[in-house]
């Protein structure tokens, strides 16, 4: 799917934020290396690479997001079900000194309005504590207990999307 976007500035003069999926191999790789950096150098959660299977599928899209045109971040969304129903968002990854940019929130707004796009009816994600309130602002519910999920302690939330993708 191409030309799902995301596109704002958060204050005159200061940055601009644009949220797209990843369009070339080049883009693809440079979502893996921003994946990387937070969950393997940062966090410690993989050991070498969080790749998986689930990202050589052809139904998992990959989410970059820029701060002045550098990629800062990325996401990573796919459906659960064969009918594109119900999807998840997985790998939020921001690099540090761009958390306050408001990049996050533009990356789980794209991931969510492009499963609502594809005929999604809901989404969730596993989401580490600390991060839980940050996805409530953003109209997310909690789901269930805590648990532990990659070795550290996630909230699963759920949120519905709209058919035309404004989730």
């Amino acid at each position: 799917m191409t030309g799902v976007s995301s596109r704002s500035t958060v204050a005159p003069d200061r940055f601009a934020v644009d949220c797209r999926l990843a369009a070339c191999d080049e883009e693809l790789e440079e979502h893996f290396r921003l994946r990387r950096a937070v969950f393997v150098h940062e966090q410690g959660l993989f050991a070498g690479d969080d790749r998986d299977e689930r990202d050589d599928r052809p139904e998992t899209l990959h989410a970059l997001g820029f701060v002045d045109g550098e990629p800062c971040g990325a996401v990573r969304l796919y459906p659960l079900d064969p009918n594109g129903v119900q999807w998840k968002g997985d790998r939020l990854a921001v690099l540090v000194e761009h958390r306050a940019n408001h990049l996050g929130a533009e990356l789980v707004r794209l991931a969510v309005r492009t499963a609502g796009l594809l005929g999604g009816e809901t989404m969730i994600a596993h989401v580490q504590l600390p991060n839980v309130r940050f996805f409530e602002r953003l109209g997310w519910n909690v789901v269930a207990d805590p648990e532990p999920f990659h070795g550290v302690m996630h909230q699963l939330m759920s949120i519905g999307l709209s058919p035309r993708g404004a989730g």
